[in-house]
C-alpha cells in the first residue's frame, strides 16, 4: 500500500482520500490544507473513510516530513503559478506528484519558463510531475488523441463536452457562474476568475502530439442564460440569470479551422454528452451519451494514474508521455524507487 501525502482537502481532495482507502491502493499518512476550519483536525473527522490511523491536518508542508511519503497528490488550484511553490518543495525531495491543476496538463502553453524549470528540477532529483483529471486530462484531449490511433491523414477534430451541472460539486457550480446576472458574469470573466480552465491546454495538447502545427487559435466565453426558474446547489436561479457557461476554442492553420472544442456546463443542460468527431481516414464519431460525471471521473483518474507515473522516468510528464492509464481496483501498486539523479529518456517535450 502506498504512503500518500494529500495536499488540498476540498470536495475533490476528500473524494480522493476515500477512494484511496476504499480500494486499499494507498493510505494517507499526511494531509495539508490551509482552511482554518479544518486545520489541526484529524482527517477522520473530515473524511468518512480516512483509514485506520488518520493524520492530523496541517496548514503547510513545513509542518510535516514529506520524505515519508511514496507519492503526493495535489488538489489545490487550477493555476500553475499558484501550485508551483508546492510542486518545487515536493520535487526537491524527489517525490512523484499527481495533480488536478488544470494548467499542468500542458503547461508550455501559458507557463513555458516555469514548465522548463519544473522539468529540470524533476530530472535532477528523480521526481515526476503529472497534471491530469477528467477535463482537462482525458475527455477533450487524451481520449481524442488515442481515438486517432486507427486513423491516417487527420484533417480536423470536433470535440464537445456538454454537461448538466446539477449534480456537480458546489465549487464547480460557482466556477461556471451559476446564478450570476449577465453583468456579473462579464465582470468575473474580465477579472479572469470565471472560466473553464484548461480548454486551451487541451487544444494545444492535441495539436502538439498530432503534429497539426496551428498558426492561430482563439477562445471565447459566454453565459448560458436560463429562461425558466432553476434550482442549483447555490440556490434558486431566476430567468435571465446564468445557468452556466459555454466556451469555444478553435485552432487553425493557413486560415482553415483544424480543431474545434466546445465546453458547455449548466444547470439543467439538455442532452448532456461527450463527443469526439475526427475527420480522417477512416472517420471516427465517438459519443458518450449522458456524459461522464466529472467529479467521480476526476477522482478515479487521479488515483488510476499513480502506477503509470511511478513507472515513468523522472521529469515533467503529460498524459501522452506515461503508459496508458487504466482502472486500478485493489491490485498492488509498486512503491517508487528513490534515486538521487535520473535523466528521462524519450519523453517528448514541446
Amino acid at each position: 500500500m502506498l504512503r500518500v501525502l494529500q495536499i488540498g482537502l476540498g470536495p475533490l481532495g476528500r473524494m480522493i482520500v476515500e477512494h484511496l482507502h476504499a480500494t486499499g491502493i494507498g493510505s494517507v499518512i499526511d494531509a495539508v490544507d490551509q482552511d482554518p476550519a479544518i486545520r489541526g483536525k484529524h482527517l477522520g473527522a473530515i473524511v468518512a473513510n480516512a483509514g485506520p490511523t488518520p493524520p492530523r491536518v496541517m496548514g503547510s508542508l513545513g509542518e510535516i516530513s514529506p520524505g515519508n511519503a511514496d507519492i503526493a497528490i495535489v488538489t489545490t488550484s487550477s493555476a500553475l503559478d499558484a501550485c508551483a511553490p508546492t510542486f518545487k518543495e515536493l520535487l526537491t525531495r524527489g517525490l512523484p506528484i499527481v495533480s488536478t491543476c488544470e494548467e499542468l496538463l500542458f503547461p508550455w502553453l501559458r507557463h513555458r519558463e516555469l514548465a522548463t524549470e519544473l522539468d529540470a528540477m524533476a530530472r535532477r532529483t528523480g521526481g515526476r510531475l503529472l497534471g491530469t483529471g477528467v477535463n482537462p486530462g482525458f475527455l477533450m484531449d487524451t481520449l481524442p488523441l488515442v481515438a486517432t490511433a486507427v486513423c491516417r491523414d487527420v484533417r480536423g477534430l470536433l470535440i464537445e463536452r456538454i454537461q448538466d451541472a446539477s449534480s456537480r460539486r458546489i465549487p464547480f457550480q460557482r466556477k461556471i457562474g451559476v446564478g450570476l446576472t449577465p453583468d456579473q458574469f462579464a465582470s468575473k470573466v474580465g477579472e479572469g476568475t470565471l472560466r473553464h480552465v484548461g480548454l486551451g491546454e487541451s487544444l494545444h495538447f492535441v495539436s502538439h502530439y498530432l503534429g497539426l502545427r496551428l498558426d492561430a487559435w482563439s477562445e471565447a466565453i459566454e453565459p448560458i442564460i436560463t429562461g425558466i426558474p432553476l434550482i442549483s446547489g447555490l440556490g434558486p436561479v431566476a430567468p435571465g440569470q446564468a445557468a452556466g457557461v459555454r466556451q469555444i476554442a478553435t485552432g487553425s492553420r493557413q486560415g482553415r479551422e483544424v480543431i474545434r472544442m466546445e465546453f458547455a456546463a449548466a444547470i439543467g443542460q439538455p442532452n448532456p454528452h461527450d463527443r469526439v468527431r475526427i475527420d480522417a481516414d477512416p472517420p471516427v464519431d465517438l459519443i458518450l451519451r449522458g456524459g461522464v460525471h466529472g467529479d467521480k471521473a476526476t477522482t478515479h483518474i487521479t488515483v488510476n494514474a499513480i502506477p503509470s507515473l511511478i513507472d515513468a522516468s523522472a521529469g515533467l510528464h503529460t498524459m501522452a508521455t506515461i503508459r496508458p492509464v487504466h482502472a486500478v481496483a485493489t491490485a498492488p501498486v509498486p512503491v517508487p524507487t528513490r534515486v538521487s539523479h535520473t535523466v528521462a529518456q524519450g519523453v517528448a517535450r514541446p
